[in-house]
């Protein structure tokens, strides 16, 4: 929402400006989709190393009381 806003003030300032921004946007995000799917990536690789340096601290902690 605050994305908005800021486009419609920047329409009222210099709308050749915004609609520059507005057509520019799609592109943008395309080009950023990759690094995006490689942080994805990233994070679930670290992920999965944490879980599996903890997995043995949990087996050897035994089952939780459940209240």
């Amino acid at each position: 929402m605050l994305t908005f806003f800021l486009w419609l003030l920047l329409l009222i300032v210099s709308w050749p400006v915004a609609l520059l921004a507005l057509l520019l946007y799609p592109v943008v995000w395309l080009l950023l989709l990759p690094f995006r799917l490689i942080g994805i990536t990233v994070s679930a690789v670290f992920d999965l190393i944490a879980g599996i340096i903890r997995f043995p601290l949990k087996i050897l902690k035994g089952p939780s009381a459940v209240r």
